[in-house]
């Protein structure tokens, strides 16, 4: 697995692209759970948990992230860092911002390589 974080609109979606050409890409704003494990990449990946935490309980966030380590552990994905910035007022906002904290650091703690982008320009981290 490998990941692609970073503010919003600073690139991370062409710097992936770039990166990783011919991939088959799913978008996380639409997509479910089935083309997650057979997609080999996804971009906002942030709204797909947003979505995942509606239908399931954000204290399962974890859970989400196990079993697309299990499924598909090749993974190339790309999300927005959300824990920066002004803590949400509505609580769903904040609910959603930890799920996917919570998900997106059990993924990085075992992806082979995390990069931010910020400008366009990638940083490697892992």
């Amino acid at each position: 697995m490998k990941m692609v974080i970073g503010g919003a609109y600073q690139g991370k979606t062409d710097y992936a692209k770039q990166a990783y050409p011919n991939l088959v890409w799913s978008d996380g704003a639409s997509c479910d759970l089935k083309d997650i494990f057979s997609c080999s990449g996804i971009v906002h990946f942030e709204e797909f948990v947003r979505r995942w935490i509606r239908e399931n309980k954000a204290e399962h966030a974890t859970d989400l992230a196990e079993q697309i380590l299990q499924e598909n552990p090749d993974l190339i994905i790309v999300t927005d860092e959300v824990g920066y910035g002004i803590v949400p007022m509505d609580a769903k906002d904040r609910e959603w911002r930890e799920a996917c904290g919570r998900v997106c650091t059990k993924l990085a703690a075992h992806a082979a390589q995390v990069v931010r982008v910020c400008c366009g320009i990638g940083t490697q981290l892992k």
